[in-house]
């Protein structure tokens, strides 16, 4: 069971059908309904696949919502229909770089040429909606949402998908494309909506590693790595904590651009303009992670919870306005953890009954904003702890049976993301997702082929377009470009 990613969707299906993962063991499990969030007045909005569901639930709150909303959807899946097939092809280097900062064939320049080609005649699929579609690539999540319904409820639960992860508010631009990144998949058995891997996350590692395994490829695990090794602007080695090379032609590295340039590789290997190119890469982040043992699934006020109900399947979302997501970055803006953050809470064991014991249940919570660094001079270290039991306070305040419910917990503050994963600054996405780092400006200007300027070095994880969120697609467009450079 991973202790940091949760859920997928993202997934790609044609990876999946490549490397015959289901095959191998991986199976997606369906959440019905995806989403619920209670409230302080202590009703309930609940949201999935299901259109009379989603009908119904938002007519509680909202008839004209009701109305609008399979129309809003409609309009996410026709821009991410679009978008999709730009993000499972390298990015097309689409800027007038310096001749001295990457020398470019004529062919080259063809081929991001046509690639730039074929994004214009996607978005000239859009017709009468490309205004619409500009505004969700760009844009503010709030005022859009705000346009388009008027229950604060249900604004806050949308709103949460375009925050997720980021070091942003929901008013600033550029939150509205982390709104559409996170419906853009189909692995959940519908588009956007979310699955759990049965067995836990690791289930989609395994699947690969058995694959590899009949293909006849050797696996290191547990292996921490101390150095790419580079003689001639050529990769040679990686060589490992316990001082064994490795040798090789090719080395994929899976994590962040920070690690890969600036730990292992010796300072005089890469040109100086790319290095500080490479450090002017955002990792701001405000997240942390608190994994729960319980011994009884919550209680919400009006919801019994003898067994596992609708209420457990999907994401629970503990912040019902838009305000309250405002407030909590406010707090996080200034380098203090919010006072009330924002939950996304998930048990995976309510739908998959092999991850605890009978009677027994596993929780996720994701938590926002809890910023990297600190005012005041306080260190995560010391007030983590401190920082979970305000969590807990706030859930307790929906289901009120939670505090006598844990028998274990685990805090992971952005720091220890950084410590434990490799994720430099604790961004879960090794990188920002904001608008200057996306498609061919991620993760530098002119270098987002999954290239670098070391032969045989390759970005092959979220550090490189199209991002992160268990995608897969990021290291399947790295695995085209070697074969191409053999």
């Amino acid at each position: 069971v991973s202790t940091a990613s949760y859920v997928v969707s993202l997934l790609d299906p044609e990876i999946m059908r490549d490397l015959k993962l289901k095959e191998h063991g991986l199976r997606i499990l369906p959440r019905v309904p995806s989403s619920f969030t209670p409230t302080r007045d202590g009703r309930h909005l609940m949201l999935g696949a299901d259109p009379a569901l989603n009908h119904e639930q938002i007519r509680k709150f909202s008839v004209r919502d009701a109305e609008a909303y399979p129309q809003f959807q409609s309009l996410l899946e026709k821009v991410a229909a679009q978008l999709e097939p730009l993000l499972s092809k390298s990015a097309p280097d689409l800027l007038p770089m310096p001749a001295n900062w990457r020398r470019r064939t004529v062919g080259q320049r063809l081929k991001s040429a046509t690639a730039a080609w074929r994004i214009r005649q996607a978005l000239a699929q859009l017709g009468n909606s490309l205004p619409e579609a500009l505004e969700l690539i760009s844009g503010a999540a709030r005022p859009i949402l705000e346009r388009w319904f008027e229950s604060d409820v249900l604004r806050a639960t949308l709103a949460t998908d375009a925050i997720i992860g980021s070091f942003s508010s929901v008013s600033a631009p550029g939150t509205a494309y982390v709104l559409l990144h996170h419906v853009m998949g189909t692995a959940g058995g519908a588009r956007g909506v979310w699955g759990y891997v049965e067995g836990g996350m690791g289930a989609i590692a395994e699947s690969i590693w058995k694959v590899c395994q009949q293909l006849g490829v050797t696996l290191v695990r547990e292996c921490e790595v101390c150095s790419i090794d580079v003689a001639g602007g050529r990769v040679q080695s990686v060589t490992d904590r316990a001082g064994k090379s490795y040798t090789t032609r090719c080395v994929a590295s899976g994590v962040d651009a920070n690690l890969t340039f600036n730990r292992f590789l010796d300072q005089g290997t890469l040109p100086d303009e790319f290095r500080a190119a490479v450090n002017r890469i955002d990792y701001s982040s405000a997240t942390a992670k608190i994994n729960l043992a319980l011994n009884q699934l919550p209680e919400f006020r009006g919801l019994p919870a003898h067994q596992a109900g609708p209420q457990h399947m999907g994401t629970i979302h503990i912040c019902d306005s838009m305000d309250w997501l405002e407030r909590a970055y406010d707090d996080a803006k200034y380098g203090r953890p919010s006072d009330r953050p924002i939950l996304e809470i998930t048990i995976p064991s309510a739908v998959d009954h092999t991850l605890a014991p009978t009677g027994k249940h596993l929780m996720n919570m994701f938590v926002q904003y809890t910023p990297y660094r600190l005012s005041g001079g306080k260190k995560w270290d010391d007030i983590k702890e401190g920082f979970a039991d305000r969590c807990i306070d706030l859930l307790v305040e929906f289901a009120p049976n939670m505090r006598s419910a844990i028998e274990h917990r685990q805090v992971l503050s952005p720091v220890d993301l950084e410590r434990v994963y490799g994720l430099t600054g604790g961004n879960i996405f090794q990188g920002a997702m904001s608008l200057n780092q996306l498609f061919s400006l991620r993760p530098i200007p002119g270098w987002a082929d999954h290239r670098t300027p070391v032969q045989g070095l390759y970005l092959c994880g979220a550090a490189s377009h199209p991002g992160g969120g268990v995608m897969g697609i990021c290291g399947r467009n790295a695995a085209h470009a070697i074969l191409a450079d053999r």
